[in-house]
């Protein structure tokens, strides 16, 4: 019985000192701001995740009010902050976009989202 107790408390303070091992990337901020208004086209869009990205599976869309990608479709990860997701904008023409990210993590998670800005008129 005491060996069984040991085990379960090694195992409950293993779980308890890495709770990293769970975490997933998770949008912390962007430019443009989530839910902003901008007063002209922004050149890009920069997310910034809570953890390091794996290039080849994290992507993201900018989409007018019709759905339709407006981005330049060039999205890739920084190669100098890996948590950092980007793709370039041509000039937007004032109204609403969404931003749709769909992100796997370096510890193997999915994450996605979206959000959505206003280029003011």
């Amino acid at each position: 019985m005491k060996r069984v107790l040991l085990c379960v408390l090694f195992v409950a303070q293993s779980l308890g000192c890495s709770p990293s091992a769970w975490a997933h990337a998770f949008l912390d901020h962007a430019t443009p701001a989530v839910g902003s208004t901008v007063r002209s086209s922004p050149p890009e869009v920069k997310l910034w995740f809570t953890q390091e990205l794996e290039p080849a599976f994290s992507s993201v869309r900018v989409e007018d009010a019709g759905g339709k990608q407006v981005d330049g479709n060039d999205a890739k990860v920084d190669a100098g902050d890996a948590t950092l997701l980007e793709v370039s904008l041509p000039k937007l023409e004032p109204g609403r976009y969404r931003v749709r990210w769909r992100v796997l993590s370096v510890d193997t998670h999915v994450t996605e989202g979206d959000f959505t800005f206003d280029v003011a008129r």
